[in-house]
């Protein structure tokens, strides 16, 4: 896959947010999405079946980039994720999470690696209610390091959340359906964008990731035959993504 041609802001930028029971958080969310917009972006909001009145406060905003659907029945956060990315319609797609917060410049800077790579992600800086320490961080210097990221995410090496990570449109005939074994969304783009065209890491932090007791990722070590099913799930998952970049002549 090679560099997207012309101005990095010539394509619509595509903001893919899943919301669930998030009505505490999300408002400061897009307010702080919503600044670093222009007047032809858009912030895809899935609701997956919220029991609170997030939808309400998302509708609420009353901005017309914000596209907001919502679930009758809770599908999960990864197949929320993948509902927010059909839907768009931008050439550059960002995720987001709806309890977090952007930092300043985070826009310019992930289109400028996605002017390069596929897939960018970024870091980020903690904060909120529960304590807490930034564990491993990406580097720059892993840019492009295809087999080197790949065996880290099998390790357990590599920090890539999804909440800090953005692609290029190019990449969805590959990114899309995402297997039903795939246990998250962020290490399955991860691994899609080692495996085609290469990866950009950002070492700035490139958003504020909130910590509260309603965090969805677990923050204590899995058993070891969970880890055990869960690297054989990512082996699979190359395979698969292997497969599809050759069905669509993708190097």
């Amino acid at each position: 896959m090679g560099a997207a041609d012309g101005p990095v802001r010539s394509g619509r930028v595509s903001v893919c947010m899943a919301t669930y029971n998030g009505s505490e958080f999300v408002h400061e969310q897009l307010v702080s999405i919503l600044g670093q917009l222009g007047p032809s972006d858009e912030v895809i909001v899935v609701d997956d079946a919220s029991s609170d009145d997030t939808a309400a406060v998302v509708a609420a905003m009353g901005d017309p980039r914000i596209l907001l659907q919502c679930s009758t029945q809770n599908m999960g956060h990864v197949r929320a994720f993948e509902s927010a990315i059909r839907a768009a319609s931008g050439e550059y797609i960002l995720l987001a999470d709806q309890d977090d917060v952007w930092t300043d410049g985070r826009v310019e800077l992930m289109l400028d690696s996605l002017s390069r790579r596929p897939v960018v992600a970024g870091n980020f800086t903690l904060f909120g209610t529960r304590s807490g320490q930034p564990g491993q961080r990406l580097s720059a210097s892993d840019s492009g390091a295809g087999l080197r990221n790949l065996v880290g995410i099998l390790a357990g090496k590599r920090a890539y959340f999804g909440s800090a990570m953005g692609l290029r449109r190019d990449l969805i005939p590959i990114l899309l359906p995402i297997p039903d074994y795939v246990e998250a969304h962020d290490l399955w783009l991860a691994t899609v964008g080692n495996l085609v065209g290469g990866i950009e890491h950002r070492d700035e932090s490139v958003l504020l990731r909130r910590l509260h007791e309603g965090n969805l990722t677990a923050d204590r070590r899995r058993p070891l035959r969970t880890i055990l099913a869960s690297r054989l799930h990512m082996l699979r998952a190359m395979l698969e993504i292997i497969r599809r970049r050759s069905g669509v002549g993708m190097r």
